[in-house]
């Protein structure tokens, strides 16, 4: 079986799967993407490039759709050169609402086509219009709605949708939701799970392996989404009532998602300027290896992960997986994952009196947070962990799964 995998960033999402699929000597596995990171064993990997950026007098509101269109308009004319090599795809699967899906139902008619649908923007009831400080304006009412065309388009053509999680699925339209299965990415249990427990980073210079309080947060950037502002203002409340306990925080100092601020200071200098938490006992790390940031998740003590409510970050499942005990925001995508005092506990977001009061709550009660720590490990043991047979399958004829 011949199988196109189409991803701006390789691999993305599709790592896991991509890699089993390819390891099977029936499979032939190409990668189209932008920006390519690294290699999988037994996968092809090919370049595509929009011919040109989006047009600086396009209209905002239709600025994604056209960054979509050249984006689809690079992958078709890659396809075709994949065409006359020989390679004509039984199945595609890529990232839907960036555009590299939009034209391959025109290029190539006969395959079966599998959109993978991360998130559908909303103006009100998701991560817009969550934080009250954050108002959206008819500007952005407006952008947000026409930013979900190539995701409709994608919707329309694609054989099959999957979504990570039942909250992201369930943003997307009533009628649109049965075309699309939730069907988790997985977390590789065999190499995230419960450790030993003490945090040493030579090539950092950081050594905590004679801390007994070590308190971790994890985030892609530091930002409002993801809570960054709360968790830095909580932060200094632990280490100032706490004079053993340390803090770790895993990412990179910029913005993700959203806007940066506008007098150009990051979120982490803002808030380090305003809480002044001791500086020998937070630790910023930056991004990190996987192994060594697997590292830090078995060595916490108590993780805190806040989140509007967006796309569920990889992070909380793995620090789950770790056996972390997660103080997490009562927000849509972290209470999928966490009943409150079952496999983890749940904050108010907007509340860095209250995080700080259940961070400490686990480091003063750390033996009656074992059974807590167990079923968080238990849940994505038993409805998460990586199964490539279970992929394999997926993409078998006579796709029996879908």
């Amino acid at each position: 079986m011949q199988i196109l995998f189409l991803h701006r960033v390789f691999p993305g999402q599709f790592r896991y799967l991509a890699a089993a699929l390819a390891a099977n000597p029936d499979h032939q596995v190409v990668f189209g993407t932008m920006r390519p990171e690294g290699e999988l064993p037994g996968v092809h990997e090919v370049l595509y490039a929009p011919a040109r950026a989006v047009h600086p007098q396009t209209h905002f509101c239709v600025r994604t759709l056209e960054n979509g269109v050249l984006d689809g308009q690079a992958v078709y004319r890659l396809a075709e050169q994949l065409k006359r090599q020989g390679f004509v795809p039984d199945i595609v699967y890529g990232h839907s609402g960036w555009g590299p899906t939009l034209f391959i139902k025109d290029i190539f008619p006969r395959a079966r086509l599998l959109c993978y649908f991360e998130w559908f923007y909303r103006a009100q009831g998701s991560s817009h219009g969550f934080d009250p400080a954050i108002p959206v304006d008819a500007n952005a009412q407006i952008e947000i709605r026409t930013k979900n065309a190539p995701i409709l388009l994608d919707l329309h053509s694609c054989d099959a949708g999957i979504s990570p999680t039942r909250w992201q699925q369930s943003q997307f339209p009533a009628e649109m939701r049965a075309e699309i299965n939730v069907l988790h990415d997985g977390i590789p249990t065999h190499i995230v799970l419960p450790g030993l427990g003490r945090l040493c980073l030579p090539q950092l210079g950081l050594d905590l392996s004679a801390v007994e309080e070590l308190v971790t947060y994890v985030a892609t950037g530091m930002e409002p989404l993801r809570g960054f502002p709360q968790f830095i203002e909580a932060a200094a409340l632990v280490l100032e009532r706490r004079p053993g306990c340390h803090v770790v925080v895993v990412g990179e100092d910029r913005v993700e998602y959203g806007n940066t601020l506008a007098e150009g200071k990051t979120y982490k200098q803002l808030m380090l300027e305003k809480f002044t938490p001791d500086p020998s006992r937070l630790h910023f790390t930056g991004r990190l290896p996987y192994a060594q940031y697997v590292q830090v998740l078995q060595s916490s003590s108590v993780h805190v992960h806040l989140t509007y409510p967006y796309i569920l970050s990889w992070s909380l499942m793995e620090a789950l997986s770790a056996g972390c005990l997660v103080v997490g925001s009562a927000t849509p995508p972290v209470m999928e994952m966490i009943r409150d005092g079952v496999n983890g506990l749940l904050v108010d977001f907007f509340s860095p009196r209250q995080i700080a009061e259940r961070v400490e709550e686990v480091l003063d009660h750390p033996t009656r947070m074992a059974e807590i720590r167990a079923r968080a490990w238990a849940l994505i043991l038993e409805k998460y962990a990586l199964f490539p047979a279970l992929f394999s399958a997926l993409f078998s004829a006579p796709f029996s799964i879908l």
